[in-house]
């Protein structure tokens, strides 16, 4: 493996862990695709550094399981601010 994915590898571990950052986050930090973060973190790094893509993967994990609630907190959001400039356009 090139020196620079496991230097990336490695990065995108540590924001993960350091930033509780889900996959979207970090692929758009690091200005690369969600699939190479996944493949990153679970993938290579678990050849170069076992122990820190269980971490990373712990907060992957959580993310995963929580992104339901994130979602329908978004989509929530979105239609209230619909309906706030519905009823403010009707003065």
């Amino acid at each position: 493996m090139k020196e620079y994915i496991e230097e990336r590898a490695v990065a995108i571990a540590n924001y993960i862990i350091d930033h509780n950052a889900t996959v979207r986050q970090t692929a758009k930090t690091f200005g690369v695709s969600k699939s190479t973060v996944h493949k990153d973190v679970t993938d290579r790094l678990m050849q170069i550094n076992p122990a820190l893509a269980k971490q990373a993967r712990k907060v992957l994990d959580i993310n995963k399981s929580e992104r339901h609630i994130r979602g329908g907190l978004a989509t929530r959001e979105k239609y209230q601010h619909r309906l706030a400039a519905c009823n403010d356009g009707g003065k």
